[in-house]
């Protein structure tokens, strides 16, 4: 048989596997064909078939030699163009017909029925269009397709999800990782890197707590797994006294790691939780460990959630531990039901020394209830209650008690308690008599005028405070001026912080005044006093002949640049005790840090070695100034003076 294939195409490697697939096809046509007829004799269509291409008339011919017995038979496949372009060109097999027909001639080694009957079947087995079968399998195909997804559909909505098993929801908290670093409950993919690196450092860590006698591992992230691991090197451990794990994401669970350990450790003094929400059921959890604890003496449980239940329990552990010398409890959710539960304690306790309650929810209450426990107390020597809402009856109530005990009470912090000149009073009245007290805060309240004129009074009879802070109570020049009369007569007051009281220049010239000559105040905080310019002329004047303040704070004042230049001034004086300067937010520019400069460059026994200009207005000029004088005073002097603008 002889093959032709026209084409106006020019690609023939296109061509190419189109043709194979004819010639393939024939054959398979062939083979069929022979078994249907159940000849003996074998015969091959396309055995050596010769196959010509015309491309544009062009006749191509690839030797491919015929073997069929004696009859003429021929296989025509036509492949027309479907589109032609320049770049690209596209060819579609239209139809593939595959015939065979017999010649005029006969062979004589077959016979005339073979003949038709090869003929017959032949014409009984017409090829199907690719067409008709593409229309009938694509339809098909996505109608199986859409059935599918629709019933995947219909089954997710309609069919209730399984509920897991124990087992299967530990599994799938089987891939997250903890870390002590930045990211925690990582994905499985960094699980095994990640778990490398927290062993390794948490081995550092281990060999910290069994090598330094201080060790700070807070904000580390090690969580409870963590601290299981580090738990081990506290046992029988005699060389960490320090310890601080504060903010490590610790829990209840977590503090089971030390039962056991804590029992046996007599080396260890300080141990700090603060940070961890450890709750009610982690203080219970402590206290039943640290009930048989002889060697911790300071314990720190700031901001850890604690409310009245865990503070009951922290009661309770007082009652049977005899080592511990300071609790803090600052921060946490402790209300009247708690503050009477550690109340109780104080009655049995005797070696507890200071207690912080600062930020809890006391109130009155509160501190009426810690008053009937202090009554009987002599070991409690710090008192912190700040931010309580204690107000004035619970002052009343507090200093009734504090009247009351024979210990010697050295430090009473009530500040932002919403005190007011009726609650200085009867601070006012404590003050008078005790002999022990060295510091006093009342730091935030309201007080005014009234009640700084009663304090005052009463640390004219007072020979025991050194640091008396009054500041934000609303106090004025006249206030001021009822303090700075106790400075004439009291030299014991060494610390004394007025700052954000509206004293204004008037009352900074009252206090400077006494200040030139009179007094032993070291540290003098007048922070937002509204002193301005005219202030900052009294004080720089009482520089040139105080001898005694070391520490001048003025910052955010309104000094500007004609203050400084006062201030300056009284810098080129020799002045043996002013170390520290701040003159912060005060509006200064360069011209103010010029004088400043020249100043500490005329002093040739310049004894400052702290200058705070930060949050003013300086250029690159006179920053540049202020580096200079620093070099020249380190050069003259040599001694280090920090400039911070």
């Amino acid at each position: 048989p002889k093959y032709s294939v026209r084409s106006s195409s020019l690609q023939r490697r296109a061509l190419s596997p189109l043709l194979e697939f004819s010639l393939r096809s024939s054959h398979f046509l062939t083979h069929s064909l022979s078994l249907s007829m159940g000849s003996s004799s074998t015969f091959s269509l396309c055995s050596h078939p010769t196959v010509n291409f015309e491309f544009n008339g062009r006749k191509v011919g690839y030797g491919l030699q015929k073997s069929l017995s004696s009859s003429s038979s021929y296989c025509l496949i036509h492949i027309s163009p479907i589109c032609t372009s320049r770049r690209r060109k596209c060819l579609q097999l239209r139809r593939v017909i595959v015939r065979a027909a017999s010649s005029s001639s006969t062979s004589p080694r077959r016979s005339t029925n073979t003949r038709r009957a090869y003929k017959e079947s032949q014409a009984q087995t017409p090829a199907l269009p690719v067409d008709r079968i593409v229309s009938f399998v694509v339809p098909a195909g996505a109608f199986v397709v859409i059935s599918f997804v629709l019933w995947k559909l219909v089954e997710k909505v309609l069919l209730p999800k399984p509920a897991k098993t124990t087992s299967e929801e530990n599994k799938s908290t089987q891939g997250l990782k903890w870390s002590i670093a930045a990211g925690t409950n990582l994905l499985p993919g960094f699980g095994a890197k990640i778990e490398r690196e927290s062993k390794l450092r948490l081995n550092d860590f281990a060999k910290e707590l069994r090598s330094f006698s201080i060790v700070d591992m807070s904000g580390r992230n090690f969580g409870d797994e963590g601290l299981f691991f580090l738990a081990e090197s506290l046992a029988y451990n005699q060389t960490a006294e320090e310890v601080n794990f504060a903010a490590n994401g610790i829990t209840a669970d977590g503090l089971k790691a030390f039962d056991g350990i804590l029992q046996s450790n007599i080396a260890l003094k300080t141990l700090n939780l603060s940070g961890n929400a450890i709750g009610d059921e982690g203080a219970k959890c402590l206290c039943d460990i640290l009930a048989n604890n002889s060697g911790i003496q300071k314990l720190q449980l700031n901001s850890t959630g604690l409310g009245d239940e865990g503070a009951k329990a922290i009661g309770e552990m007082l009652k049977k531990n005899s080592t511990l010398r300071v609790l803090e409890l600052n921060n946490n959710l402790i209300d009247y039901s708690g503050f009477s539960g550690l109340a109780g304690s104080l009655l049995e306790n005797k070696t507890l020394q200071s207690l912080h309650l600062n930020g809890n929810y006391g109130g009155a209450l509160g501190a009426a209830a810690l008053a009937k426990g202090l009554e009987s107390n002599k070991s409690l020597r710090e008192l912190y209650l700040q931010g309580n809402s204690v107000g004035d009856e619970g002052v009343r109530a507090l200093i009734s008690g504090l009247s009351l005990r024979k210990g010697k009470l050295v430090l009473l912090d009530l500040a932002n308690n919403s005190i007011t000149a009726r609650g200085a009073f009867h601070v006012a009245e404590y003050v008078k008599k005790s002999k022990s007290l060295l510091w006093l805060n009342l730091y935030m309240n309201d007080i005014k005028d009234e009640g700084a004129e009663k304090i005052a009074e009463a640390l004219k009879e007072n020979r025991s405070i050194t640091n008396v802070d009054l500041g934000g109570n609303d106090i004025h020049a006249k206030g001021i001026s009822a303090i700075a009369e106790v400075l004439k007569d009291n030299s014991v007051i060494t610390s004394l912080e007025l700052g954000y009281n509206p004293i204004g220049p008037e009352g900074a010239m009252s206090l400077a005044e006494v200040l030139k000559f009179h007094g032993n105040v070291k540290d003098l905080m007048l922070g937002w006093c509204q002193i301005g310019a005219k202030g900052a002329e009294y004080f720089a004047d009482m520089l040139k002949y105080n001898s005694t303040i070391s520490t001048l704070d003025l910052r955010a004042n309104g000094l500007r640049d004609e203050g400084a230049i006062c201030l300056a001034r009284s810098l080129k004086v020799v002045n043996e005790s002013l170390t520290t300067l701040n003159l912060g937010f005060n509006e200064i520019r360069d011209e103010g840090a010029f004088a400043i400069a020249q100043a500490l460059k005329a002093n040739e026994d310049v004894r400052l070695t702290s200058l705070n200009l930060a949050s003013n207005f300086l250029t690159k000029l006179g920053q540049t100034a202020l580096t200079d004088a620093r070099d020249h005073v380190f050069e003259m002097t040599e001694k280090e003076l920090a400039v911070m603008f």
